[in-house]
Formats: C-alpha cells, structure tokens, sequence
C-alpha cells in the first residue's frame, strides 16, 4: 500500500493502533492491565495480555453472574479440557505457569448433578518477539523484471508476525507488507524501479510482544538486476581442428561478457574474461575433443549481477595422428622355407590418435632380394600375424583415421638371433587396490642386445575367443619391476609372463601366477573315485574362477575310516606340478572309508567339496570272480575243439533222459500205409494224393481243387451222429442216420500210446468206411471234419468234385470227431491249392 510522506516511526505507531482497534467485538474486550473476555453467563480475566513469552506466569479468575449462581453447583476453570481448580462460591481463580510456544485454551464451567454448562473462556498465546531482519537483499531477473528484497528473520515467533519493507527514493516512500508465521526467511516483490534513482529499504517486524527494524540497504538499479542468460554458438573455422569462433545475443544493456571452456575428462576451466561485443575466438584446442563452453554477462564492467551461466558442447573435428605406434613381433620357425611372424602393438592415446581410428596398414618388404616388392595389408585389430618366407624383413605399422595416417613405425627382422633366454627370478606380489608388483632379473649373458621387456598377463580362466589376446605392457630396457592394474581385479588368479626383446623380438617367456588381493575359496573341487584291486585313483575337477578368489596353491584330501575317531590321513598336492589325480594305496580290503578334499590359497583353506564312501573288495571276492572267468573262458576253449566237442555231447546224452532224446516217427514209414495199397484202386480218392509212398516218402504234388459253396438258405449243416459202435471189435457197423428220432451215438474212445510205447494205429480203415458210407449215398461231403481240433492235420486226403456233384443235403459230423460244421467261407468258386499238408498221426493216439 501506498502512504503519504510521513516518518517512519509514525506510520508504525498509526499501524499498532489500527491492528488493536480492528480485533475488538461485541463479545469480548480488553481492559487495562490485562486481557478478559465478558461473556452472557459470566467473565474470564487474566492478570496479562493475551501474548505472553515462556515462563510467564498468569493469574486467571471467573466470575458467575447473579442469575447464574448455584449453591448446589460448583463453579471451576479447565485447561484443555484437565480441571485446574473449582469452588461452591460465584467466582474461582487459578495460577497457570506458561512453558510451551502456541496457543493455550482456558474455559469456565459449572459442575452440577445434572451436567456441566460452559460459561466463558480465554485463550493465552505464547510466543516471541521478532529479531532484527538481517542480510536484507533485493535482485531483479532480467532488465525488464521487479525487484524482489529477501532477509533473514531470525528465530520462530509462533505467533502472527508482520513485516513491512519501507522503500525510498529520497523523495518518495513506499510501504509493502506481509504477514509470516512460521518461515526463517521472508521476500516480498517491489514495483518497478527505474536506474537513475537510488534507493533505501529498510525491513520492520512486529507482533504482539515486540518490534524491530533492520540495517538501512542503499542500492542502484543496476547493482540488483541480473541479465537472463546469453544465447550463444561455436563453430570451426575451415573445419580446423583447434580453432573455433563463438558469438551469443543478450539483452540491450549488456556490455560486458566472460567466458570458460573445457573438455568434459577434466575438472579445472580455462577462463577468459572482459569480453566485449558478441563474438570472441579460441585457439590451441584439441582435435577430436568434446569441449564444455560456458558464457555469463553483466551490465556494467564493476557493478551489478553476472548472469547463471549458459552452457554448449561440441567436439572439435579430427587431426592427423601424431603418435608413432610401439611394436614389437615374435618370430616361430615354420618350416625349412617359412616363418610364422606375430606382430603386437599399443593404440595410440587419445591426444595421440587426433580423431578415431580405422584401420591399421602393416607392410612387409624383404630386406634379401634385389628387387624387394612391398606387401601391404590391413587390419582392425591391435596384432596381426603371418606366415612368410624365411628371409629378413622391414615391417612397418601406421594408424589411419579419417584425416591421414600416423608417422610409421619400423622394425627389422633378423634371423641371425638365436640366442633369447628369459628372465631371470620373476616374482608377483598382491599390491591390494585392483594392482600386483611384477619384479625380475635379466636374463642370463646372450650375444643379441636387450633393447626392453614385455610384461603380459590374463585371467587363468578367460575364454580365448573373447579375448583373444592377453593384456601387455611395454617396459625399457632398464626397468626391472612394473606394478600393473589394466583390467585387474581383487580375487582373480592371473597368468603372468615376462619375455627381454631382443632387436624388438621377444625371446623366450618366463611365467608366474599373480594375484592383487586373495580370499580362501569358497567351495571345494568335485572329486571323483575309482577302485582298483589295490587301491584307490581320487581324480578331481577345478574350482569354477568365481569361487576360487585367487590362485589357488594347492589341495588336501583327507582319508579316515568310517566312525572312527582318529584324525584322517592327510595328502598335500601342490598346485605347481598342475597334478589332477592321486592313486592312494595301503588300505584295507573290506573296510570303509569316508574321503573328502579341500583346495587352499594364499589366504587359507576352503571347505572342502563332495565326499565319497569307499571300500575295496576282499581277496576272496575277487578269486570267486577270477575263478568264474577262468572257468567260462575253459569252457569256450574246450568246446571250440571238434573231438573235446563230441566226448562232452555223450556225456550230456547219457545225463539228459532218453525221453528227450527220442526222434517223432515218419507217417509215411507207418504199417497202415503199406498193408493198404491194394485197395487204393477201389478208393475215389486215390490214396497217392494224400499218402506219401513209403519208398521215397517225397511230398506230394500240390493239387487243384476246386470248391462249390451252397447258399446257407439252401444247405442246413447241422451235426449228426454218423456212425454207432456195436461193440464188436475191429468191425464196426457204419450207417448214415437222421438227426430225428435217433440217440446220441456211443463211441470209444480211440486207443492211446501208454509207458512210452508206441502203438500203430490204422486211420486207412477209417477213410475207407467214410468213403464207402459216401458212395452209398452217392454224395461228396463238403468237408472232412478234423480228428483233434487242437492239433493240425498232418495229412488231408484230397479229392475233386464240383458243384454239380453235391446234392443238398444235411452236414452230418463222424461221432468220434467232436467238432461243428464247418460253414462255407468264401462267397464265391474257386481253385484250393493245398501245398505240403501233414498228418501227425501221433495225435490220433490219444
């Protein structure tokens, strides 16, 4: 708000006034030496203010109106809700002791049977007065802004605090003002200001307990503004690598400029300053480097504000290289006529290479020809190796990028060195901190100059084909020692070898494992057994790297009998031998053992991995299976001779019984074959087609024999009864009988075979009395039913009819073959051929 020109102090008077005057009401009021509140049952006074600091102590009374009073109700004053002193009078009082910031609430009530009823009530705030505004300061963002005045309030009121900044010209007075409760620091924005005015600010806090003022602050516009940020670029000049111009805007008033730079791998800046105008140029930067420029401006060279700095990056274009490469090649025989040459070489550094690296031109030119032809070839990679005639070579190696190549770097080959012994007494010591301490000697006198060392070393484990070259370094001939770190890590073994240069080739290597700092293992090595007649082969695997944490030194397989309570036998193997076995001995057959392992390194013993249950087989266990095996392969020996053969199948002849031995009798060498010849003639089947002859006892010829089916409506097959014995013996009376009218036919039983006797039998008499039963009834039976269902035939007799042939008739099964009739399963004619169908006449014996 905006006040006539009036002092100061009088316009903090006016203001006191008219905060009092706007908190009062109908309802409450203050008297002079204390705070009350009246109210329409009755009063509540204090002895103080309504503000108080801690530790003050206040006297509260309450007071009943007449129409309120009550002998039977008692009359009493609460603080936050706790009962703090009571009487049967009209009136109470109580002494209450201030300790806490904040506000404090105090009521009056009456206690009657019937309930309470509040009268009145005062609230006590605590609080403190405020301190001096310090470190007052106004800024304003940008010419065209409003300034903002911040200070510093001191410590908490707690209660409600006003501060007023109070501006001057000299002329004029302008009051801004704002209320604070709990904050350490206040601001408040100002119109705005001109820059050929000077300004004073001075900063008033009051509150109910107090007042203050601070130090007067005396300013110019241009002292408090603060430009924006410049707008800014950077280019090259003719795409140079090294040089650059910038130029920026920034606003009207803005005459003075400062600038820093540099590249993002370093911490400190290059600073130019007074800069004027809107451009400035830069010399001397690196090729192929990402630089952080950074520009702030002011407006006046010795006053005012700088501006936040405003930032851009960019990286400078690339150079030509300028480093020369460091190789080195190892030299293998391969061949009468040819050599394998293996060429290593560092990148350059960053500053070196001047941009990024493409590809690598190595050329070879034979220094033993007249007319040397140069050979060149390319390569990503760091090394490169190739097969090539035994003679002497110049080799060079340059590094390209896209601007030029590097300044070559030469070797000469020379076959001449014979002589590359190693170094002498290499040692690895764990530095800690990811780094190992490499130390020799030189090696023993040779003809050919030391001209440096190669120190190389790899994780014991790594895979080839990822990396497919170890790490190296490159020392001078006078340096015995080197601590490395490249791609070292804590817990890791590593491979360490060490090799003079001889003319720049490597002679011969000297190997030592390393490590920078060691752990005892975490598990132990996978073990494995195998029995043998005497003893015991213990194999094992290596610890996987992530749990080895070091190089490991060596292994312990312990030996005890099971539950026995000695202490085990001990094997220590060293892990310089690279031994993966041990054959134990002296063990004692039929007893067990229990074996486990551990594996150690500099810094202990690890647990110890699997564990095996062993036990070597008694002496007798292994004669029973010596002698099994030399009782087979006997047994093989004697039968594979022809005489040795025979004696022992007589033997087996005369234990195995003489049942098993028997041979089947021929059918055809059977008496009934030969008594009934004569009478094949009188036979319509000719015996010949279904009895061999008992001379040669060949098979018989197979014969066509055709089939006429009937329809099942036409031919009722039923089985009857076709015979009936009489009981005369031999003779039987034969006749073809009805299913109507008629019993079920007796029969014998035919005779069997008994205490291995072997019976002739007479099955041609049958065939004849069927085949005569046949021609009486002048029929063809459509089958013939088979004696033993169970067994096969061994012969059929064979005969040829045709459909015409066969009247309809029933199909009238033989009594002594317990069989149904057979029902046609071929809907349609055709031939039969019956190929070498036998007759077990064995089957008809029972």
């Amino acid at each position: 708000m905006l006040f006539a020109i009036v002092p100061a102090a009088i316009w903090l008077l006016a203001h006191l006034a008219a905060e009092a005057s706007s908190k009062g009401d109908v309802t409450a009021g203050r008297l002079a030496h204390g705070a009350a509140e009246l109210c329409d049952k009755g009063n509540m006074t204090a002895n103080t203010s309504s503000h108080v600091q801690p530790g003050s102590s206040i006297t509260l009374s309450c007071q009943l109106k007449p129409q309120q009073y009550s002998k039977q109700c008692r009359i009493a004053i609460f603080f936050n809700s706790s009962e703090r002193n009571s009487s049967y009078s009209s009136s109470v009082s109580t002494r209450f002791l201030v300790h806490t910031y904040g506000k404090h609430m105090f009521t009056c009530k009456t206690l009657c049977e019937y309930g309470k009823k509040l009268i009145c009530g005062i609230d006590i705030e605590s609080g403190n007065p405020p301190d001096e505004p310090r470190n007052v300061s106004c800024i304003q963002q940008g010419t065209d802004g409003h300034p903002i005045c911040t200070w510093d309030k001191g410590r908490l009121t707690y209660i409600n605090t006003t501060y007023v900044v109070q501006l001057s010209n000299g002329t004029d007075v302008f009051y801004v003002s704002k209320e604070s409760l709990d904050t350490n620091f206040g601001s408040l924005a100002l119109s705005k200001l001109n820059f050929d005015s000077t300004y004073t600010i001075v900063v008033a806090a009051f509150n109910e307990l107090g007042s203050a003022f601070s130090q007067p602050l005396v300013f110019m516009l241009i002292d408090i503004v603060k430009p924006h940020p410049p707008k800014f670029s950077v280019e090259f000049e003719h795409s140079s690598a090294t040089n650059c111009t910038l130029s920026w805007y920034a606003e009207a008033q803005v005459q003075h400029c400062r600038l820093r730079y540099r590249p993002l791998t370093r911490h400190g800046w290059s600073m130019v300053e007074n800069l004027k105008g809107e451009k400035c140029s830069l010399y001397g930067l690196e090729p192929y480097t990402t630089y952080e420029f950074q520009l702030s401006c002011k407006i006046h060279p010795k006053r005012g504000l700088w501006s936040n700095w405003s930032t851009y990056q960019n990286r400078t274009p690339e150079a030509v290289p300028t480093g020369v490469l460091d190789v080195w090649y190892q030299q293998q025989d391969g061949g009468s006529e040819q050599q394998n040459i293996s060429l290593f070489w560092k990148a350059l550094s960053k500053s070196e290479a001047r941009g990024r690296i493409l590809q690598y031109t190595v050329t070879f030119e034979a220094l033993d020809q007249q007319n040397p032809v140069a050979e060149t070839h390319l390569t990503t990679q760091t090394n490169y190796a190739r097969v090539m005639p035994r003679v002497n070579y110049k080799i060079t190696v340059t590094a390209e990028n896209s601007r030029g190549r590097s300044p070559p770097a030469s070797i000469v080959t020379d076959l001449g060195i014979q002589d590359l012994p190693p170094p002498q007494a290499v040692s690895a010591i764990a530095m800690g901190n990811s780094s190992i301490l490499i130390s020799w000697k030189p090696p023993t006198s040779s003809t050919a100059s030391i001209n440096g060392y190669v120190v190389e070393w790899a994780d014991t484990q790594r895979n080839a084909r990822l990396e497919p070259h170890p790490a190296w370094e490159k020392l001078p001939a006078s340096s015995l020692s080197t601590v490395i770190a490249e791609h070292i890590k804590d817990e890791v073994c590593y491979q360490i070898s060490v090799f003079a240069l001889y003319q720049d080739r490597a002679g011969q290597t000297a190997s030592v494992k390393g490590y920078s700092s060691a752990k005892a293992p975490s598990a132990g090595p996978q073990m494995f057994t195998t029995p043998h007649a005497n003893g015991i082969l213990v194999s094992w695997e290596a610890i996987p790297a992530h749990q080895q944490r070091g190089c490991i030194t060596g292994y312990h397989i312990y030996l005890q009998k099971r539950d026995s309570q000695v202490d085990p036998r001990v094997y220590a193997i060293s892990s310089m031998t690279a031994q993966r076995s041990l054959y134990i001995t002296d063990l004692q057959p039929g007893e067990h053992y229990v074996l486990w392992m551990t594996a150690s390194t500099a810094a202990g013993e690890g647990p110890w991995g699997n564990s095996e249950l062993i036990c070597l087989e008694s002496a007798g266990e292994w004669m029973t299976v010596v002698l099994t095996c030399s009782i087979f392969i006997f047994s093989a020996c004697i039968c594979s001779m022809p005489p040795a053969r025979k004696a022992l199948h007589s033997l087996l002849t005369i234990l195995i019984p003489q049942w098993q031995s028997k041979a089947i009798p021929d059918p055809a060498n059977a008496t009934w074959a030969k008594k009934y010849t004569s009478v094949k003639a009188e036979l319509r089947w000719p015996s010949s087609l279904f009895l061999p002859s008992t001379s040669t006892f060949e098979e018989p010829e197979p014969t066509q024999v055709e089939e006429a089916f009937v329809k099942r409506s036409t031919l009722a097959l039923q089985d009857k009864a076709l015979f009936s014995s009489t009981g005369s013996k031999g003779h039987e009376d034969w006749a073809l009988g009805s299913s109507r009218g008629h019993e079920e036919p007796r029969y014998e039983p035919l005779p069997s075979a008994a205490d291995g006797e072997v019976r002739e039998q007479q099955p041609p008499d049958l065939y004849r009395r069927m085949v005569e039963a046949v021609e009486h009834t002048q029929n063809v039976p459509g089958y013939i039913a088979n004696p033993n269902p169970s067994t096969a035939p061994p012969y059929l007799p064979l005969g040829a009819g045709t459909a015409e042939d066969v009247p309809e008739l029933e199909c009238h099964p033989l009594s002594v073959f317990p069989t149904t009739c057979l029902a046609p399963m071929f809907p349609y004619e055709g031939n039969l051929t019956l190929d070498t169908v036998k007759i077990n006449c064995g089957s008809l014996t029972g």
